[in-house]
């Protein structure tokens, strides 16, 4: 089975919110990519759920996600046309 990395094959969301949420759901997707067993996953999160260093890198990993995003949504058209 093949995970969709990038879902609906587009990075256009509506609103910065989306594209956050999007940048999180990336995020968790390229970890099920580098680590589909699913066990794995699950027996791995407790090393890291309470570990800041590791939850500072997963924070960093979200941001340049929501950068990319950012990016490709011209930072929400250019701030919504210049808040029209």
């Amino acid at each position: 089975m093949t995970t969709e990395l990038v879902p609906g094959n587009t990075l256009v969301t509506a609103s910065p919110d989306e594209g956050r949420a999007l940048a999180i759901k990336l995020a968790r997707l390229t970890i099920k990519a580098i680590q589909p067993d699913g066990e794995v996953r699950q027996r791995l999160r407790p090393s890291y759920a309470e570990n800041a260093d590791s939850l500072t890198a997963a924070a960093q990993v979200v941001a340049i996600e929501f950068a990319t995003i950012a990016a490709a949504n011209n930072y929400w058209r250019s701030t919504t046309k210049s808040s029209s």
